[in-house]
């Protein structure tokens, strides 16, 4: 039980009926789950308002009702009056928990792209210098040991709290998470600061009726971020950057490939092994040391130098950077297989047209025999990304793999043929094979010596969705059946 005073005080609010003199049992916003001696959020949401609900939460013995609007409950239910119950959410959560924020180093990275890969690095170097470090992101949350499947990037405020909390009881002394817009805007990472804020990059994205309404909106939804850390790291190279600071309140450091950048990367070479490639560069400025990791492309240079840039707050060492940097992997984000020597097979999570151009125009720089891009698009969303992809493997890729993503209620092959009619603007050769185990054997089966072979749009996901049901399917699993099942022929 918590005194209801203790819990509101840090929020801006008006008694407007009831008395402030309350116990509470539990802060929920979810109608269901409001129960006696409760107090009930009513949060504005895109689909239900809780506002709706607050006659039916008085019945069930809520005792406390948080609004933005009016509403009419019984006189014996204290109403708190607040400008944004979203806000209020995330400060009567950070309070319950007992402000758990504030025993953790906290590390928010927002960004168009690179936010979960290098939060997963960020994850690697810390823990291998002996910080025990949360995770909070788009796959997952790691708590511990525990992993838990994620259904946002950004979660919702009392979640986070709830979260921090959990790794605060596993003796966690850091958590590092990514935060996307959605989540700024919506202050579900309200209620404490973090210790330090980054800036990956920013491109046109999530720019929609249920999104952002503009460009400029995003922008600005990016940099509240900067208004609630303590430093702020951002990518130097960004032509968005000082639209970015406006109105920044915290200490500022840069990476990039700059001169002007306090973290340089200077001397990038690209290093090709048995089925593996990666990236080498040398350190400047902040910090002066060679790297190497097993990721390729320009973009790992800007995800692990983000890394290092947070790490070197920690008082992490070179040599445990270095080593934590050759051998992180993230799942599902140019995740290498495994499966020859004599060519790389990756998977990654590029499921549009942006993405999958940026992945095969890095693959191309490594001169690879030939580029082999296997790929599917999901059921019942915008053609005009098939049609996109389509072109942009066509363009790209010497052989492009066409066979099923997440059918979902659409037939895998009317969706096939949306993706043909894109390579058709091409030059391209593919093959299409409707089953996705199919696909990936083909494209193991073909592979000849110093091939790239990506198999694209599934990532991190272990499923396939197909008319409202979801069935296991692990890329990973099907190539370790793929290489069994050749072992007993």
């Amino acid at each position: 039980m918590k005194k209801l005073t203790d819990l509101l005080e840090k929020l801006e609010y008006k008694c407007v009926q009831g008395t402030l003199d309350r116990e509470i049992a539990a802060v929920v916003s979810d109608s269901r789950k409001a129960g006696p001696d409760s107090l009930f959020l009513c949060i504005k949401g895109a689909v239900s308002d809780g506002h709706v609900y607050a006659k039916e939460v008085a019945e069930k013995g809520a005792c406390v009702l948080v609004v933005q609007d009016p509403v009419e409950v019984p006189d014996s239910v204290t109403v708190i009056q607040v400008e944004d119950s979203r806000l209020a959410m995330a400060y009567i959560s950070a309070a319950w928990f007992d402000y758990p924020a504030e025993k953790l180093k906290t590390v928010g990275i927002t960004g168009t792209k690179g936010k979960t890969t290098t939060t997963y690095l960020v994850k690697s170097i810390l823990e291998n210098a002996g910080h025990k470090t949360g995770l909070i992101g788009t796959i997952e949350a790691i708590i511990g040991d525990r992993t838990i499947p994620a259904a946002n990037t950004t979660p919702e405020s009392y979640l986070v709290q709830q979260y921090f909390a959990e790794m605060v009881k596993e003796g966690c002394d850091s958590v590092v998470m990514e935060v996307s817009s959605q989540g700024l805007m919506l202050h579900r990472t309200a209620g404490f600061t973090f210790d330090i804020g980054i800036f990956t990059n920013i491109e046109p994205d999530h720019i929609g009726p249920n999104e952002h309404k503009d460009f400029d909106d995003y922008l600005h939804c990016k940099s509240l971020l900067f208004r609630q850390c303590k430093t702020g790291i951002f990518n130097a190279d960004d032509e968005h950057l000082e639209k970015l600071l406006e109105g920044h309140t915290c200490q500022v450091e840069t990476f990039g490939f700059s001169e002007k950048a306090d973290l340089r990367a200077e001397n990038t070479r690209l290093v090709t092994g048995k089925g593996t490639l990666g990236i080498a560069y040398d350190v400047r400025g902040l910090m002066d040391f060679p790297v190497e990791i097993d990721l390729p492309g320009k973009f790992s240079v800007y995800n692990s130098l983000t890394a290092i840039a947070v790490c070197r707050h920690f008082g992490v060492t070179r040599e445990n950077i270095q080593k934590a940097l050759k051998n992180a992997k993230v799942k599902g984000r140019i995740e290498m297989v495994k499966v020859s020597d004599e060519f790389t097979l990756m998977i990654d999570y590029a499921h549009n047209a942006m993405s999958l151009e940026s992945l095969l125009t890095t693959l191309k720089e490594y001169q690879p025999n030939r580029l082999v891009c296997l790929f599917g698009c999901g059921g019942n969303r915008s053609k005009l990304r098939r049609y996109e992809m389509g072109e942009v493997s066509g363009k790209l890729a010497d052989l492009t793999i066409i066979t099923s993503d997440n059918p979902r209620n659409e037939e895998p092959q009317a969706i096939i043929d949306d993706i043909k009619t894109g390579i058709g603007r091409t030059e391209g050769k593919y093959v299409e094979i409707i089953d996705r185990k199919e696909a990936i054997a083909y494209a193991i089966h073909h592979g000849q010596p110093g091939d790239i072979i990506v198999l694209a749009g599934k990532g991190h996901e272990d499923y396939q969705e197909i008319k409202g049901k979801k069935y296991p399917m692990d890329e990973r699993v099907l190539i370790r059946e793929i290489l069994e099942e050749d072992k007993r022929r």
